[in-house]
């Protein structure tokens, strides 16, 4: 592989993240070639995850001040990080200099808080999307979004998708093309049951009752932070 420019890459960690928002496009973007990974958390106390482990962060808000690459996940523990001020002034302090601002899943929500997004297109996951509206932000029903420096993947898996198109821009589409081959990402899902456009009745109802108990009101705390914000900024 060609010498290539060192990157230093920060995925933030909060309590009931989506790991696999996290550990999906780390697996891939730890293969741009010459980078430096980070976990962050508030400390380096374990992180539970909603998968029933935890993750170790690797370094605390303290010990990373910037980035190159800064990754929001997102999981049932977005609400909670919104409403986070030290969670939210790291963030704006990393993007501040950061090369790309991303998100995964509802993690957009969380970049969105932050005022990170404000005027940009974003991803989300598809139970939550129109909620970036209520922070100035234009929702895309699509896969991997691109706004200037602001890259967003939708719902979970979208995060190997958004990571595969981050490494092509940074590094080139051949450089891409090799990473995927090197993970086998050739998916082909049993069934045909992905989107809500897709699952059947049942499938839909039976998703919203667990969002329902893991996350009740998120919708509503969605929004009332929203507002909040809405109502600090100049003129608001």
């Amino acid at each position: 592989m060609p010498e290539t420019a060192p990157l230093h890459i920060a995925f933030l960690l909060f309590p009931d993240v989506t790991q696999l928002d996290l550990t999906g496009p780390a697996q891939v973007l730890s293969r741009l070639g010459n980078v430096t990974l980070d976990l962050v958390g508030k400390t380096r106390d374990p992180v539970a995850t909603d998968a029933q482990f935890p993750l170790h962060p690797t370094a605390s808000f303290a010990e990373v001040r910037r980035t190159d690459i800064l990754c929001v996940p997102g999981g049932f523990g977005t609400v909670a990080a919104m409403e986070d001020a030290e969670t939210l002034a790291w963030l704006r302090g990393v993007a501040d200099t950061a090369q790309w601002v991303t998100s995964v899943c509802t993690g957009s929500l969380v970049l969105a808080a932050a005022g990170l997004l404000t005027g940009y297109r974003a991803a989300c996951h598809w139970a939550s999307r129109e909620q970036l509206a209520w922070f100035g932000v234009e929702p895309v029903a699509e896969r991997v979004v691109f706004d200037r420096n602001r890259v967003s993947g939708g719902g979970v898996t979208a995060g190997i998708d958004f990571a595969l198109a981050l490494t092509a821009a940074i590094r080139g589409e051949d450089h891409a093309k090799f990473v995927q081959l090197s993970l086998e990402y050739d998916p082909a899902p049993p069934f045909d049951s992905g989107t809500p456009e897709r699952a059947d009745a049942a499938t839909l109802a039976r998703y919203r009752a667990m969002v329902d108990r893991f996350a009740p009101g998120r919708a509503e705390k969605v929004r009332a932070i929203a507002a909040r914000l809405a109502a600090t900024r100049p003129g608001g």
